[in-house]
């Protein structure tokens, strides 16, 4: 849950990186309450209720998938390719999966807190 809060914190920050492990889980938190939102929504004949926590959670969900791209050496206007039916979206997921450069890059230091030695 910490993951989740963290990014809620960072509301708005499209700067900086985002781990693996903190994107995916906060994706898992916003699928589940997302899921339990409808499904009481669907229960109360209140449909507005998923949509508002959809919006709500818009600009959050938008500036960690920022910072996922950033970790890995990819600008934030890559999201914009998610337009693109299929192809994009696959390409998000594809990236979002990758594991972030290891060392510092252009958009901050690693999350992980760690660099390789270098030989």
């Amino acid at each position: 849950m910490n993951y989740f809060l963290d990014v809620l914190k960072k509301y708005a920050v499209f700067s900086g990186r985002a781990r693996r492990k903190e994107y995916w889980m906060y994706t898992l938190f916003v699928t589940i309450i997302y899921i339990v939102l409808a499904v009481i929504g669907v229960v109360s004949k209140q449909t507005w209720i998923p949509i508002v926590f959809y919006v709500a959670i818009l600009l959050p969900s938008l500036a960690v998938l920022v910072r996922r791209l950033h970790d890995t050496g990819r600008s934030g206007w890559w999201v914009l390719f998610g337009l693109v039916p299929l192809a994009g979206g696959i390409t998000l997921l594809v990236f979002t999966c990758l594991d972030g450069e290891p060392s510092d890059n252009k958009f901050g230091p690693n999350p992980k807190g760690f660099a390789p030695a270098h030989v």
